[in-house]
């Protein structure tokens, strides 16, 4: 080998040597250099706390404007009349907008993040408890032998378009921080036993929301994330467009915004095609999707006004606080939570239907956000100072395809095996 070859190689090392230092990340938080992809992290002590706080922001939401679900349709609770916060009110145990997104953890548990969409399916048709609209319609079909995702097409459930897998969603953003793409995935799973296009969309809108909100905490960017896991050209995502634009023209008066909400996406029978009632009852995943945003554009990031105006936006006026606040609540943290929305916490109540307490809730969501991050090809590594962090990949979201209730694609003829059936213990009758 010639001197000068010698010389060339030896500065290619260098140079090759310096740009891996340099385009390395060093990252204070990790305590290590992350590589050249890019990453966030998370110490896995800050993953439970805000986790832990994601699951008490439901509750709260959920037990503060319970009284008042669906008493006000087409306008706003009066101030006077929204129910006063007492810290028992966060034991929401016998809750259906928190314990059926249990179920689909319970799956996730015991089958793992690759389990089947016919396994939660049968997991979801043997649950035991009461459920109204694309819950009741779709567990109704999967008992019946419509296999998902038939269960939830518009062609056997007249309800997809209902809010249902936006009611619980929670979960799939919950364990998966910073994976847009793993809450898009679980609503192709879960959502889809109920809903379909916006109903489904929902779902995932809320599950992108839950995923940013490990990492950030300004409320826009937070929507503008969650907008990405769903099809720019779908209903959904123009009427969260509209509310972010309207909340920017009037950022310091939400009735005005909540006005303009009902006139287009209340009063309007466009924005109304697949609704299951057309009168001041909305049921719709769009409008009650608004109000979450609603909630959290205008509450500033203060868990009172943040549920008390989700809530005061009328309709589903306890899911919709309940989404808010638990997004919301994520971004704080549950050590940072003021002391009235856990204080009365009671560690051994438990989530009726399923094998939960809040403590193992907190392990099941422990154990699942590990396969997530790994799934995902994310890493758990020590930092300096000995802690786990979760080292997370950032992807670009991938939304569903697009669907409409009201221009349905074809159903898929999915039908139960004799074999799927004989493990469906619950009947419609």
């Amino acid at each position: 080998m010639s001197k000068d070859l010698l010389v060339i190689l030896m500065t290619i090392a260098v140079v090759l040597s310096l740009a891996f230092i340099v385009g390395c990340q060093y990252d204070e938080l990790c305590g290590f250099r992350i590589g050249f992809g890019a990453v966030r992290c998370i110490t896995v002590e800050d993953y439970v706390d805000k986790m832990k706080a994601g699951w008490v922001g439901q509750m709260a939401g959920v037990g503060w404007g319970g009284p008042t679900e669906f008493r006000y349709k087409g306008e706003i609770i009066p101030e006077d009349k929204m129910p006063q916060w007492k810290p028992e009110l966060i034991n929401q145990f016998k809750q259906d907008d928190i314990y059926v997104e249990m179920t689909f953890l319970r799956t996730l548990e015991l089958h793992g993040l690759d389990c089947s969409i016919r396994q939660a399916g049968i997991d979801f048709a043997n649950s035991g408890y009461d459920l109204w609209h694309a819950n009741r319609n779709g567990r109704d079909n999967l008992r019946k032998g419509i296999a998902p995702p038939d269960s939830g097409h518009p062609e056997f459930n007249k309800h997809a378009d209902d809010i249902d897998y936006q009611i619980e969603a929670d979960y799939a953003g919950l364990i998966a921080p910073g994976l847009p793409n793993v809450a898009i995935e679980l609503g192709e799973k879960f959502g889809r036993l109920m809903n379909y296009g916006d109903g489904l969309y929902g779902g995932q809108f809320v599950g992108g929301m839950y995923a940013e909100a490990f990492f950030e905490d300004d409320m826009e960017k937070i929507v503008e994330a969650g907008l990405k896991c769903i099809p720019k050209d779908s209903q959904y995502a123009e009427c969260i467009r509209d509310v972010l634009a309207w909340y920017r023209q009037n950022p310091d008066n939400w009735e005005k915004t909540w006005r303009l909400i009902e006139e287009k996406y209340q009063d309007n029978p466009d924005y109304r095609k697949f609704s299951c009632d057309k009168g001041d009852f909305n049921i719709d995943a769009k409008i009650n999707g608004a109000y979450i945003v609603m909630g959290l554009l205008y509450g500033k990031g203060d868990p009172d006004k943040t549920i008390v105006i989700s809530t005061r936006c009328g309709q589903d006026s306890d899911c919709n606080p309940s989404n808010a606040g638990g997004i919301l609540f994520t971004t704080i943290g549950f050590k940072n939570l003021p002391d009235k929305f856990k204080s009365a916490l009671n560690p051994q109540g438990k989530f009726s239907h399923t094998p939960y307490n809040f403590p193992t809730l907190v392990e099941v969501s422990k154990k699942l956000v590990r396969q997530a991050v790994k799934r995902a090809g994310g890493q758990v590594k020590k930092n300096r100072d000995g802690q786990e962090v979760f080292v997370i990949p950032i992807r670009k979201p991938k939304p569903s395809k697009l669907e409409q209730c009201w221009e349905a694609g074809p159903i898929a003829n999915s039908k139960f095996t004799e074999e799927e059936m004989a493990q469906i213990k619950v009947s419609d009758k």
